[in-house]
């Protein structure tokens, strides 16, 4: 399903561009996957009804975690993504050791349906199941067939160190690998997709292993913007508190989208 070839054959020219890219390190790849195999899988896919548990920082957000069981083109894509083939390469690119979860916890398929929106966030930064494994990666495949501009819904991202931002399109077969850090803010502005037509993507992420844990475990850090409600804003101040909270006594349901 993944070009594999053409991504062997541009290594060097696709490290550089993810080293240099501003604000922060991220890749932008086209024709990602094989375009007849990813049309088949796109025309497979339903209307979801699990909402995204993001709270009011998610505007009509729906989430499938295996979206590998909906067609065999998606599992084929699933498996490409976890491939040690696909590893060697993000490891290459990013000029670190980074491999794609196998089980994809937290990742999946994601449709925004009408007026639907992110807030800017941080996402968690280490594994909630294997504690020394450092998020490093946000990979999103998009699915967005004949996507315009005025759709809106572009990829959002900021340096929260410096404020120097950038908006990326997010057209059909495009994979934007980013980096994560304590720093590299994303999100999108509320959507204008036709009636009918939905915002959609595939998330998956890599990991790098921390043989000692150098930031403190996160959830989710939330940035409302600065004409968001008080009690939005308060809300995100003390989401991390909250979820844990939560946690501690029901358990995540990150991955129980299925």
């Amino acid at each position: 399903m993944i070009n594999f070839t053409f991504l062997e054959n541009n290594l060097d020219k696709l490290r550089t561009q993810y080293l240099t890219a501003q604000p922060f390190p991220h890749l932008i790849i086209d024709s990602f996957c094989d375009e007849e195999k990813l049309l088949k899988a796109y025309e497979n896919v339903p209307e979801l009804n699990n909402k995204s548990r993001d709270y009011g920082f998610a505007g009509n957000k729906f989430e499938k975690s295996n979206y590998k069981e909906i067609c065999p083109e998606f599992l084929e894509l699933y498996n490409d993504l976890a491939s040690e083939r696909f590893n060697t390469i993000l490891t290459y690119i990013t000029a670190k050791k980074t491999f794609v979860d196998p089980k994809n916890f937290g990742g999946g398929l994601h449709q925004g349906k009408k007026n639907s929106f992110l807030d800017m966030h941080l996402d968690f930064n280490y594994h909630p199941l294997h504690k020394n494994w450092y998020r490093e990666l946000n990979l999103l495949l998009y699915l967005n067939k004949d996507w315009k501009p005025e759709y809106k819904g572009g990829l959002r991202i900021k340096d929260l160190r410096t404020n120097d931002e950038a908006e990326l399109d997010v057209p059909f077969n495009r994979m934007i690998i980013q980096q994560c850090a304590p720093y590299t803010l994303h999100g999108y502005d509320m959507t204008n997709f036709p009636e009918g037509r939905f915002r959609t993507s595939i998330a998956t992420y890599a990991y790098q292993i921390h043989e000692r844990i150098i930031e403190t475990p996160r959830t989710t850090d939330w940035f409302p913007k600065d004409d968001a409600s008080a009690l939005k804003k308060l809300f995100a101040k003390n989401y991390n508190f909250l979820v844990k909270t939560k946690n501690k006594f029901f358990g995540s349901a990150t991955a129980k989208n299925q």
